[in-house]
């Protein structure tokens, strides 16, 4: 599978034209069809081992050992992996992301963590304040009942307000500040639910080895 940077940039500027944008109870979009299509089939597949849970969740953190990322070696080694995390450093993408979203990514650092969540997976509601500057959460697998499946999202940390729709290859997008609470309420997963997390994080990012290009930050050109 090889697809060109063209015609992911062509994908998503069309995805992000058609965004829909809420300001309740903070500013977020809701898009469709976020990669080419073949892209999106091909994340699915990813030979990933599904993580064991134990009975513990609540913060993604307390699974650390057995997280995947489109890191250096994941995206020389996958084909997807490699033409996907090239798409998202490049500059024309990096300018897509600024105006869509009235933001400014220069300087900051692709991460890419590849989600495989399980019947008992749940997460507190949190922010994402801090060294991410951007977060997309892009859903991937369509089994039946992940349609239920989308992010909560809160007014603050104790009141539950929406859902986002859990659609293959749709996407929720915000800018991280201090009231953008969202999580995922416990409830029944059939089989797994996939997920693609996308962040731009500051050079303050402890964890290197979980970056895509550790030594690049992105630039809009």
């Amino acid at each position: 599978m090889t697809i060109s940077q063209a015609v992911y940039f062509e994908t998503l500027e069309k995805s992000l034209s058609s965004a829909i944008r809420s300001e309740t109870p903070y500013r977020h979009w809701i898009v469709s069809d976020v990669f080419p299509k073949a892209a999106a089939k091909a994340l699915t597949v990813l030979p990933f081992p599904v993580p064991e849970l134990g009975g513990i969740s609540g913060k993604r953190e307390v699974h650390n050992a057995t997280r995947q990322y489109f890191d250096v070696d994941n995206r020389t080694k996958y084909e997807v992996c490699g033409e996907i995390a090239d798409f998202l450093q490049s500059p024309s993408t990096i300018a897509l992301f600024n105006k869509a979203c009235d933001i400014d990514l220069t300087g900051n650092y692709l991460r890419l963590e590849y989600a495989q969540d399980t019947n008992g997976f749940w997460l507190e509601p949190h922010t994402d304040l801090g060294v991410k500057k951007f977060t997309m959460l892009i859903y991937l697998s369509s089994a039946a009942g992940h349609e239920k499946l989308g992010t909560d999202i809160y007014s603050d940390k104790d009141t539950h307000v929406a859902t986002s729709p859990f659609r293959a290859n749709g996407a929720m997008i915000f800018v991280p500040a201090d009231n953008t609470w969202h999580g995922f309420e416990p409830r029944e997963i059939p089989g797994v639910r996939q997920s693609l997390i996308l962040n731009y994080v500051t050079p303050e990012w402890r964890a290197r080895e979980q970056l895509a290009f550790p030594d690049q930050p992105v630039s809009a050109g």
